[in-house]
């Protein structure tokens, strides 16, 4: 960090305390941000070690919105502010509740199963939330022989690759489109530049990408992966915010971007600035609305009931 943001950390620091807040932030948070939060990890991992703080009451979601919402739903009781409000996830927005609701009533006996990058009032419509690291499970779990799911269709073929269930993807073409900057081309050449290195792909990769890595899954799938392979050199096919906290507490391997430019801008719209206005002044407050809170909170629970997490 420099000076000024040195001097942003200490500040926020401080406020922390004397409000006991927590500040949660996502694995693709700039580095300074990560550096001040007191967890980093993916969405769900925030709000579970949310929910075991139980004596705090102030959370500020250095994240986008779906995941602040997430937060919400999963700790109904706690005040959950986001830095910048308008860090939206676009592909959440690409699966509104009315598509879901649509998509249900053209294929009545098939079971819905949203991936947790979704709206609240989209989660609310499913029978269970997933996350990419726990997806082929909860979708194997299920009676159901045809599964709606969205609203990432490279998740959705992943998913299609490890069960016997007919995966209907909705929408046809939903798509994280920091992962959808990661091409073949780019894994070859990084390949061959790098022989003995072993390449990581998140989910939401092209089915080409994926297909030509070693080894395929979430960011808290890649952590543990980077962790205990023996693999001096990893080629990294996901946004680089990983890599900063791969290099900060996994020290003395060599991380290679696959795309170097693979940043997700709605993720860096906050800051450490935003951060301390935020727990200043207590705002931006996320909010949702308690009918779709609660049957959202089903949908995640349904997962934790699966998943044992």
């Amino acid at each position: 960090m420099n000076k000024e943001q040195t001097k942003l950390a200490e500040k926020i620091l401080k406020l922390k305390k004397e409000k006991k807040a927590l500040l949660l932030a996502h694995n693709y948070q700039r580095p300074e941000i990560q550096e001040t939060a007191d967890y980093v990890a993916d969405s769900i991992g925030l709000c579970r070690r949310a929910q075991q703080e139980e004596e705090t009451r102030l959370l500020v979601f250095s994240t986008v919105d779906f995941m602040a919402e997430s937060a919400v739903i999963l700790n109904p009781d706690k005040k959950v502010l986001i830095p910048d409000k308008n860090a939206l996830c676009p592909m959440a927005a690409m699966l509104p509740a009315e598509d879901v609701k649509l998509a249900r009533r053209k294929h009545r006996d098939a079971a819905v199963v949203l991936y947790v990058n979704t709206l609240a009032e989209a989660k609310a419509m499913c029978d269970v939330c997933c996350t990419s690291a726990n997806a082929v499970q909860v979708v194997n779990s299920l009676d159901a022989k045809q599964v709606i799911f969205g609203p990432d269709c490279n998740l959705a073929w992943h998913i299609q690759q490890h069960t016997d269930k007919e995966i209907i993807p909705i929408p046809k073409r939903g798509f994280c489109y920091v992962h959808k900057l990661f091409s073949e081309g780019d894994i070859l050449f990084a390949r061959e530049k790098h022989p003995n290195a072993e390449v990581l792909a998140h989910p939401e990769c092209n089915p080409e990408v994926q297909r030509l890595a070693d080894f395929v899954g979430s960011t808290s799938q890649m952590y543990r992966h980077v962790k205990e392979t023996p693999k001096k050199e990893l080629i990294i096919a996901t946004e680089i915010g990983l890599i900063d906290l791969l290099k900060r507490e996994l020290p003395g391997k060599k991380y290679i971007p696959a795309y170097p430019e693979a940043v997700c801008s709605t993720m860096k719209l906050n800051t450490l600035e935003k951060i301390y206005l935020a727990l200043k002044n207590e705002e931006p407050v996320v909010t949702v609305p308690k009918p779709i809170m609660k049957k959202a909170r089903r949908a995640v629970e349904k997962m934790t009931e699966i998943t044992g997490r």
